[in-house]
């Protein structure tokens, strides 16, 4: 296995979101050449104390640690009859061999998810199974990592020669569809697929990333791999305790015309215990998928909003099927 599959960048020089310097110039260039070749890379100098990972971590496990009545507080209607909520919250184990908790902004109030009557903008009341202390902990972890996912965005507007601070029209706080989930891999006895390509025992299933970018943190137990589009042949992304895995999506394939293509990736059935919490950066529900958003000429503000395209996008997923 060649571990040097997946490149790791030291993404330091863009932290400041100054993309004039040398350095920056040099980083992007990084960025272009994985995400073209390979769809995946690792990044290092992202600015988020191992610690506050670590502690994100622990809430995570300490809430699929808890029983099933008390992690079913926050499921949507389909697993918890007395929920409103349908798109964030907690999925058991039963969906698709793994558990999940989809936490939206933390910043959006029940007041405002209440007026603005969005099917994916969900108030989700944290505190049915999380003490102050913890949420306090979600809340700066989900600040840090929109921060960095926003930056690397940028850094792909900055390559197409554009403003990079014209990335608010796409991702504006509080409309945004992005989600913070913790995936949980309880101690599988079968696996959720058997591979038809190679045969390999899958804990989850072959699949692409909807949205523009997925900014991940897997823990030492690895299992997480990318396809080779050009082989496919399947690559381990290699446990780095100090980076952030990220990956394209579709929504980032569809805005640079297919440059950038959503990648194909799998995780292989492990028999113990895994924790992974990928941040799924994902525009406003209202913004227009345009081609002309990071290509030459000036932004046509039509087309499909990115609500439906993520809608589209979900039905492959069974998790989501919820109707």
């Amino acid at each position: 296995m060649i571990k040097s599959y997946i490149p790791t960048i030291d993404i330091s020089s863009l932290i400041e979101n100054n993309f004039e310097t040398q350095s920056a110039f040099k980083t992007i260039k990084k960025i272009e050449k994985a995400c073209v070749n390979i769809g995946f890379f690792q990044i290092t100098g992202h600015g988020i104390n191992l610690k506050e990972i670590y502690r994100t971590c622990e809430i995570g496990n300490k809430f699929f640690n808890l029983s099933d009545n008390n992690k079913r507080k926050l499921s949507p209607k389909k697993w918890n009859k007395k929920n409103k909520n349908f798109y964030r919250g907690y999925f058991p184990n039963d969906v698709n061999g793994k558990e999940g908790l989809d936490i939206g902004d933390l910043k959006v109030t029940k007041k405002y998810s209440s007026d603005l009557q969005n099917q994916y903008i969900e108030y989700l009341n944290l505190d049915k199974c999380f003490n102050k202390k913890s949420i306090k902990i979600l809340n700066k972890y989900f600040d840090n990592i929109y921060r960095i996912s926003e930056t690397l965005f940028k850094s792909i507007i900055k390559l197409n020669k554009k403003n990079p601070n014209i990335s608010k029209k796409a991702f504006s706080r509080l409309k945004t569809l992005s989600t913070l989930r913790f995936n949980y891999y309880p101690n599988q006895t079968k696996p959720v697929e058997i591979s038809k390509q190679d045969g390999v025992a899958l804990g989850c299933e072959t699949h692409v990333d909807s949205g523009v970018f997925t900014v991940l943190y897997q823990d030492k137990k690895g299992g997480l791999q990318v396809q080779n589009r050009k082989n496919k042949k399947w690559y381990d992304v290699p446990f780095n305790k100090k980076a952030l895995v990220v990956n394209t999506g579709r929504a980032l394939e569809f805005l640079s015309k297919g440059k950038f293509k959503a990648t194909n990736h799998r995780v292989l059935w492990n028999k113990s215990k895994r924790l992974s919490v990928p941040f799924f950066f994902e525009p406003s529900y209202d913004f227009k998928m345009n081609k002309s958003f990071l290509n030459e000429g000036k932004f046509k503000n039509n087309g499909e909003i990115y609500e439906k395209f993520l809608n589209k996008s979900l039905k492959k997923f069974i998790e989501y099927q919820r109707e």
